[in-house]
């Protein structure tokens, strides 16, 4: 069972690294708001990263946001520094859980995973990049396993709602689930609303290693995972959804390949039958298409190229028509925001015959929360700790390297979402 326990050399129940940065900076209050929901009702921790000055002003902030003045003199500062492996290994011993919000996770992420295994640290991350998230399944989950760690990927928007959301549809489904189809759409108030260009940033060097992905992904050495039921036929790149009325196109994010990594951790352990899922996204209109065609061709074109890159780096607004920002949404923004997936599996009933008929049962779930990336994110990271340190008896026997959907499939995460207001219902 994960050693959850602080002890006088581990102080610390979490310890947010990377809180002066602008998700960092959301996670810092959510702890705080939620800290009576720690171990026996208390929850010590800590915030660190490069600048002390950045830190305390972080702390600062908090204090006021929530009118909890006692959060400058209660909350305890550790300097650590990607760079500096030394700070890393002295933050992850005093850490029961690491909370690690610095990205892109793909140049900044291993060397805290590596702190985190190598120092008895449980390590949870908010990364939406295939590609950290498959290399340090394939690098740490033997080396975790024997230290008793558990490191948790994916753990923000990207992806709790459609792994958990998964999974909650199976739950609720009386038979046998074989295929689910998630839809998502994000609504905006009257300011509109846009995305910190962190996640810009992840996006351009995913697509510019997609090749790199896909070698890492042949070192599994994965065979198929079996079909059960009708194949889930993919949908064509630009298609108009009935179920969503709009216009809609392919999810780009890591859902599907957590979900994915889900479904073969859940058959490969626990027996269970794999459901086949895709993804997808509304984008609305005529208008919203045309915009979307035009930014994406110039992405595609761009990223190809250092001087691309650059140039996709340093403009983030104008390449994606004001969608990404290096300011980020503003709290009023964030407020008036929200999403909302809606999955449709189908699956056997309980009294049909697998081997000879075809599914036909059917099922439609919900999963919808607040704005995606700074209300909903850090609420599903920090709800992520607590059930691992309140609930360490439920997860997987060993440590090692999982999708939130692997590690928390027996928890209570689900419901601690619900009352947080990302709310799982069938409809």
């Amino acid at each position: 069972m994960a050693r959850v326990e602080t002890s006088s050399s581990r102080p610390y129940h979490l310890v947010i690294f990377g809180a002066s940065g602008f998700t960092g900076q959301f996670v810092v209050e959510e702890v705080a708001r939620t800290a009576s929901e720690g171990p026996k009702g208390s929850l010590k921790w800590a915030v660190a990263g490069r600048s002390k000055q950045k830190l305390e002003k972080v702390l600062e902030q908090a204090a006021g946001a929530l009118s909890k003045p006692e959060l400058r003199a209660e909350v305890d500062i550790i300097v650590a520094d990607v760079g500096e492996p030394d700070s890393l290994a002295a933050m992850c011993k005093q850490a029961v859980i690491v909370l690690n919000c610095v990205g892109p996770y793909r140049f900044y992420g291993e060397p805290v995973v590596k702190a985190c295994v190598e120092n008895g640290a449980h390590h949870i991350d908010i990364s939406g990049e295939p590609q950290f998230l498959e290399g340090m399944q394939l690098n740490y989950s033997s080396q975790a396993a024997e230290k008793g760690v558990y490191i948790i990927g994916s753990c923000g928007f990207d992806s709790i709602p459609a792994d958990m959301g998964v999974l909650y549809t199976r739950d609720q489904f009386k038979g046998t689930l074989t295929a689910v189809e998630s839809f998502l759409t994000v609504s905006a108030g009257a300011e509109g609303g846009c995305i910190h260009d962190g996640t810009w940033q992840s996006a351009i060097y995913g697509f510019a290693d997609s090749q790199k992905l896909q070698n890492l992904r042949r070192k599994f050495n994965h065979k198929p995972l079996p079909t059960v039921g009708t194949k889930l036929k993919r949908r064509g790149a630009l298609f108009y959804c009935n179920e969503l009325q709009q216009y809609s196109v392919p999810f780009m994010g890591s859902d599907p390949s957590v979900v994915k990594r889900t479904q073969r951790f859940l058959t490969e352990e626990c027996q269970a039958t794999p459901v086949q899922y895709g993804a997808y996204a509304g984008i609305g209109g005529i208008g919203n298409i045309i915009k979307m065609l035009f930014a994406g061709m110039m992405f595609l074109f761009l990223v190809k190229f250092s001087f691309g890159r650059n140039l996709l780096i340093k403009y983030p607004e104008f390449f994606s028509f004001g969608m990404f920002s290096k300011a980020g949404p503003t709290r009023k923004q964030m407020e008036a925001s929200s999403f909302q997936f809606t999955f449709y599996g189908e699956g056997y009933t309980e009294e049909q015959d697998t081997s000879q008929e075809k599914p036909s049962a059917k099922i439609r779930t919900r999963v919808q929360g607040p704005e995606a990336g700074y209300v909903a994110t850090p609420i599903a990271m920090v709800q992520a700790a607590l059930t691992l340190l309140n609930e360490a008896a439920a997860l997987p026997k060993t440590g090692g390297v999982y999708t939130p959907g692997a590690a928390f499939a027996k928890t209570t995460l689900v419901d601690r979402l619900n009352k947080h207001g990302i709310q799982f219902s069938v409809i």
